[in-house]
């Protein structure tokens, strides 16, 4: 049984490890600011999740895995909300200064 247990922990770190080192290589390749962010942020809330569900399944279920489990719970509920306003700041951004040198050529 411990055997089967182990092997379910090892699969989800070596999964969770896997979907950042993704992420990692999307931010590093990916051209602009929204692609980088949706690699990262798809990947990093994945790879956490697994890597969680990993360390839970290993320590058993106890009070310690309650507070694991409400940390990757806020990190779901956290991340894609902060990629929101990042892409969002970002949007404003990049079509602020286009209207801006479309206003400047027409003067």
């Amino acid at each position: 049984m411990v055997l089967i247990r182990e092997s379910i922990v090892v699969l989800f770190m070596i999964s969770g490890t896997f979907f950042f080192f993704v992420g990692v290589t999307g931010l590093i390749r990916l051209p602009d600011v929204f692609s980088r962010m949706h690699a990262t942020t798809k990947c990093d809330t994945l790879g956490a999740g697994l890597i969680f569900v990993g360390i839970i399944v290993w320590q058993g279920f106890s009070f310690i895995s309650l507070n694991i489990l409400i940390v990757l719970i806020f990190i779901w509920m956290t991340n894609p909300t902060a990629a929101h306003y990042i892409a969002k700041g970002e949007y404003q951004r990049k079509y602020s200064t286009l209207e801006e040198e479309d206003n400047n050529d027409r003067a």
